[in-house]
């Protein structure tokens, strides 16, 4: 029997919770540094909130995601060792390099903030929380298009969609500097 669509199942579940992992983590970030600016007793009592939800996020959602993701990834190649050998493979795993980079310095970040060292502004992680957004996209585009896929395009694909977040993220701190409840 075939276990290898059962196997990219499993990775792509895996692949789905890491993410949605790394989607969250720099949201709760925010909270956390905004919380640690208020004054007391919200500031304790938020920020105590905050961290016990981020490192259940974190150490129970993300963590095991990544690596159980990553496992099923390797066992994929192990079964189809000729994907190695595509080009487009290669670029996906430079995303997936980028990835792992992007998570573990989430994990600087994530233990500076369970120690109360706020070194970031809210800003700065409403920012870093776009970076997994642009790997999600060239990593789906690369998987899905394959040897179709147009380099050309792509760039200027990612480019277009990295300006369209600077101009949302422009207009959303406009919309908070006129009301601080949006």
């Amino acid at each position: 029997m075939d276990y290898y669509n059962y196997i990219k199942a499993l990775h792509v579940i895996f692949i789905i919770t890491w993410f949605a992992g790394l989607f969250y983590i720099p949201r709760l970030f925010v909270y956390q540094i905004e919380a640690f600016h208020k004054p007391s007793p919200d500031k304790e009592i938020l920020g105590k909130q905050l961290k016990l939800m981020a490192k259940r996020l974190w150490n129970i959602i993300t963590w095991p995601s990544a690596v159980l993701a990553t496992f099923f990834a390797i066992w994929l190649l192990i079964m189809r060792p000729f994907l190695l050998e595509q080009t487009w493979m290669h670029v996906k795993l430079a995303f997936v390099v980028l990835l792992i980079i992007y998570h573990l310095k989430t994990q600087q970040f994530y233990k500076q903030l369970q120690k109360d060292q706020v070194k970031k502004t809210s800003n700065f992680m409403r920012l870093w929380n776009e970076g997994a957004t642009f790997i999600l996209f060239a990593v789906i585009f690369l998987v899905i298009l394959k040897n179709a896929f147009n380099w050309v395009f792509g760039v200027i694909g990612i480019f277009v969609l990295g300006i369209l977040v600077m101009l949302g993220f422009k207009l959303y701190k406009n919309m908070r500097s006129k009301n601080p409840d949006a």
